[in-house]
């Protein structure tokens, strides 16, 4: 190696020895301003923040010169450089936090201040109406039992005796899923009581509630919706007595003790006798009034005997058992109950509404 050579390496020698020991000052120095830094406020923080850990910030004129870092140096001084990066992000982290936490504590809370109204909602009167119905057979020992609202034709209609031509199909307007004439929207509650005549043995004390659709036109008095409660009691020798029974408890539980019934023959696929149920007018106590269309009396439910063919169609045997079966409206009842004068305000959600029940809990 010729002499200028080794003298140009001296040089350079020197030279990054003291970048090396510059950028050790600088660090050191840093640290310590670093750690005694007391920012008056977030913007001082801040412009802090871009002194230090900005793009153009000393750091990362650190980081450029670090390239003039000798090789057999440079994991020292990566090291000393990332911790200085460490300590200066975590300094800035912490003192933002406390200006945060500090600016909600300054905030002026005025402890003896009544709180803020908190409006609560009200249960629905449909709601409300149906637990009341379910409590009082609950207490002559009935159970629930749900089932889907999309049926099939066999437990809405055929199970309970309706046949394919029967014209009782045409006493309810179906709603049909995809054109399929074997898939509907069920049209009344009966169907989970096949569904569970099906699978349950004897004695069977079951209510049925849910909702339920029909193909009518909308208007005060009717929905293409609605909500029903049907019961279903099925054991050896049960008569017709103990329908008229449940169905008296039934109407003094739930329009007071003064309520009177009265039975009407009529017509239903699936129950034979049939009849319909009125109670005495809780308006005018039976002496007549535009509600009642001045009979005394308005109309229920309907109700009666199981037909012998459901329970043969269910595989109960109509030689050992017997049973019967009601239901009613939900609305029809809440109509009674609280002098509702148009259904679609049920399903309408009108705050100002529903608000009048917020007392009848």
């Amino acid at each position: 190696m010729k002499r200028g050579e080794i003298a140009i390496k001296s040089v350079f020698s020197r030279r990054n020895r003291f970048i090396v020991y510059c950028m050790v000052e600088k660090i050191d120095a840093l640290l310590q301003e670093i750690e005694q830094l007391a920012p008056a406020n977030p913007e001082a923080l801040e412009s802090a923040r871009v002194k230090y850990l900005g793009k153009k910030g000393v750091i990362a004129a650190l980081m450029e010169d670090f390239r003039s870092v000798p090789p057999e140096q440079k994991r020292e001084m990566g090291q000393r450089l990332n911790e200085l990066k460490t300590k200066a992000t975590e300094k800035v982290r912490t003192l933002k936090e406390q200006f945060e936490s500090q600016a909600v504590s300054d905030v002026k809370i005025d402890l003896s201040r009544t709180a803020y109204p908190v409006p609560l909602g009200a249960r629905h009167p449909i709601s409300i109406v149906k637990e009341e119905i379910c409590d009082i057979f609950k207490r002559l020992g009935f159970s629930i039992a749900e089932g889907p609202e999309v049926e099939d034709d066999w437990h809405v209609f055929s199970s309970l005796n309706f046949a394919d031509d029967h014209p009782a199909r045409d006493m309810q307007d179906t709603f049909f899923v995809q054109n399929d004439p074997q898939i509907v929207l069920r049209t009344h509650t009966s169907s989970v009581q096949t569904r569970v005549m099906e699978k349950t043995s004897p004695p069977i004390r079951i209510i049925c509630p849910g909702r339920v659709y029909r193909n009518e036109a909308i208007s005060y008095r009717a929905h293409c919706f609605f909500h029903q409660v049907e019961a279903l009691y099925i054991d050896e020798e049960v008569s017709f007595a103990d329908l008229k029974q449940a169905l008296l408890f039934f109407a003094k539980e739930m329009f007071g003790e003064g309520t009177q019934i009265r039975l009407r023959p009529s017509y239903f696929p699936f129950t034979e006798p049939s009849a319909e149920m009125d109670i005495s007018c809780n308006l005018c106590a039976g002496k007549g009034c535009p509600f009642c269309k001045h009979s005394g009396w308005v109309e229920i439910l309907g109700c009666g005997m199981v037909d012998p063919n459901v329970l043969e169609n269910c595989g109960i045997d109509p030689t050992v058992y017997s049973g019967y079966a009601l239901g009613m409206g939900i609305e029809r009842v809440t109509n009674l109950k609280y002098q509702v004068k148009d259904l679609r305000m049920f399903s309408e959600n009108d705050v100002r509404f529903l608000e009048q029940f917020q007392s009848a809990h």
